[in-house]
């Protein structure tokens, strides 16, 4: 049984659908984490996720609420599926609900991403990564630092695998479909001589930097200030869009577009080609996402993360990455620096090949059939 229930799931699942299904019964199970229909549908769609055998709807909540409907409505599935094994990826409430449900029927749990910890204990990623791994089987980690953490909480080395990154699994085998959106032409982001021209993409949903005004604005001037140099486009996520309107900034956005064709655009959600074909060809990103981290880090583009630390350390050791804290000045000169040619330049991590999910299913079945 696989269980995901948020996009940043769908994507590290669309590796592992194919790899499991061709030499075991899957069991495709959406918690219904986001809820937005449409957008889970497209998703599904383009990553080629067949529908899931369950849907258990729970829609949005509060954490404790969402985890607790999770909960609910799992068991019975569970209890009468009886799978050998239960997946669950990355952190979000549906990953440690999965892994609780399967922990309490005494089936064993796979958990992969997992050993990444950003040693914040404010993140509800951070507290569901770490339960997570406390009650798995296997433990298949995506980069060193995951290794490490789990040998000092006391992780058997015999449960822990590294496997590479199923995210850049997706990646690499969606690219090319994504380099045949029109993404880029829609949005007025098209070279003449057919590239792109150069722009800033933005994703923020953290509520350190959205929550509140305090920490909102400042980074609003920071992206104004940058988008005088070249478009800077915002695809919001619902909450941050909910955010910029109670704090009257929406507005804002579109009429600083709209009245010179450049500066900041807010625009809603993209598929996950689209934004994959916007992500290869911006000059720079700006995110607190842990998988952008991961993603421009193998597409070799520059990224700054506004956060305080990062549960992906490789990024910044290997990677394209440089971690801001909520240093704007650093951010305008960074990005400014960037769009001038002058970037950081990084590698490609180890077993970031493509070709993790085939490695999770080999150690999976190989202990399964001992």
């Amino acid at each position: 049984m696989l269980v995901v229930g948020a996009r940043p799931n769908f994507v590290k699942a669309a590796p592992l659908v194919p790899a499991l299904s061709g030499r075991a019964v899957l069991h495709l199970v959406h918690t219904g984490q986001h809820y937005d229909e449409a957008m889970s549908r497209l998703f599904f769609d383009q990553l080629g996720l067949p529908r899931p055998d369950t849907n258990l709807e729970v829609g949005s909540a509060a954490h404790g609420a969402q985890t607790g409907l999770i909960l609910e409505r799992l068991e019975p599935v569970m209890m009468e599926w009886r799978p050998d094994a239960v997946v669950v990826v990355g952190d979000v409430n549906s990953t440690l609900a999965g892994a609780l449900v399967a922990a309490k029927l005494n089936i064993p749990v796979a958990h992969v991403e997992a050993g990444l910890r950003s040693f914040d204990p404010t993140m509800p990623e951070e507290i569901n990564r770490a339960l997570t791994d406390r009650i798995s089987r296997w433990l298949f980690v995506t980069e060193s630092s995951g290794i490490e953490n789990l040998r000092r909480e006391g992780i058997a080395a015999d449960r822990v695998h590294l496997v590479g990154n199923v995210m850049i699994d997706s990646l690499r085998r969606f690219l090319p479909a994504a380099e045949k959106t029109s993404a880029l032409r829609e949005l007025g982001l098209e070279a003449s001589s057919g590239g792109a021209r150069p722009f800033v993409l933005v994703t923020l949903h953290r509520p350190s930097n959205v929550d509140a005004m305090e920490s909102l604005l400042p980074l609003v001037d920071a992206l104004a200030e940058i988008a005088r140099n070249a478009p800077v486009l915002f695809p919001a996520h619902p909450r941050t869009a909910e955010r910029l309107e109670q704090f009257i900034m929406g507005r804002f956005f579109v009429q600083r577009w709209n009245e010179r064709g450049t500066g900041l655009r807010l625009i809603p959600p993209f598929g996950y080609l689209e934004f994959l074909r916007l992500e290869s060809c911006a000059a720079a990103v700006v995110t607190d996402s842990g998988g952008i981290q991961e993603e421009t880090t193998a597409l070799g583009v520059p990224c700054f993360t506004l956060r305080n630390s990062t549960e992906r350390p490789i990024t910044i050791e290997q990677g394209t990455n440089t971690l801001l804290g909520n240093d704007v000045g650093e951010l305008v000169r960074g990005v400014r620096e960037a769009l001038a040619g002058r970037r950081k330049h990084g590698r490609v991590p180890e077993l970031w090949d493509g070709h993790a999910a085939e490695r999770i299913t080999r150690q999976l079945l190989q202990d399964l059939e001992s």
